[in-house]
């Protein structure tokens, strides 16, 4: 059996990466894929492109890594792209739409918001048929790896709200869709960093033992919220309420 460890909506929050990536290897994961959203919001977006380009053997793209490549019209966008490189610029924007891998006989697809779009929003109260198309291939994510085959689990980040749901299918064990959570904005009133491990014989097409867990990490609100005023962050008040209470303003 073998751990891969799964991360999500950084946004640019250092204090929470370090906190989950120390965590992480103490545990003794050493696999670990990142499902998007490395910038915005936080203080210290070039620092979390960097910490997540060294530790991660994947890394899909988020809404925030597709569109802060582009022209900018709000301050708080623009005062992240000036933070970023032309380099760093250049490796958001050209991130995968999806990642695909074996566990256990099961087929896994990893994506930030959708099967067809990193802007298409899908909440966990969204109905039975906006969710069965998260298992869709679509142009955006092609084929299951080399077979005609669709996911049959299939994670994903956007929400910064863990859960996990089995859909009722003719399949006799159902398909599986789940969230992380966030790592650095968390969203359900819980404000710690959130992380899914995934636990199964890795890249195995038959049939084997598989979990999942959800993990919850505390990390330091206040010295991250410091970084946030020392760094003159736009939107301050709304980082800071969001960081201290792990919900949306």
């Amino acid at each position: 059996m073998e751990k891969i460890a799964l991360i999500s909506d950084i946004h640019s929050n250092m204090t929470a990466l370090e906190a989950v990536l120390a965590h992480i290897r103490d545990t003794g994961i050493r696999r670990i894929v990142c499902l998007g959203d490395l910038v915005g919001k936080g203080p210290q977006p070039s620092e979390a492109v960097e910490r997540i380009r060294e530790v991660c053997e994947a890394v899909v793209q988020g809404n925030w890594d597709h569109g802060i490549v582009r022209p900018q019209e709000k301050a708080s966008a623009q005062w992240q792209q000036d933070r970023l490189s032309s380099e760093q610029l250049a490796y958001l924007g050209g991130l995968p739409f999806s990642f695909d891998l074996w566990i256990s006989g099961r087929r896994v697809r990893l994506v930030h918001a959708s099967s067809d779009s990193v802007y298409h929003w899908i909440t966990r109260k969204a109905d039975k048929k906006e969710k069965l198309s998260f298992f869709d291939n679509t142009a955006a994510t092609g084929p299951f790896l080399d077979t005609e085959d669709t996911p049959d689990v299939v994670g994903y980040g956007d929400l910064h709200v863990p859960f996990m749901q089995t859909l009722k299918t003719k399949q006799p064990r159902g398909l599986v869709l789940f969230n992380t959570g966030s790592v650095g904005a968390p969203y359900d009133g819980l404000p710690q960093a959130s992380y899914v491990v995934l636990e199964g014989m890795i890249g195995e097409r038959t049939e084997a033992p598989f979990s999942m867990q959800w993990v919850r990490i505390p990390y330091d609100v206040q010295r991250e919220i410091a970084i946030a005023e020392e760094a003159n962050v736009p939107e301050l008040d709304r980082y800071r309420y969001e960081q201290l209470h792990g919900r949306e303003l």
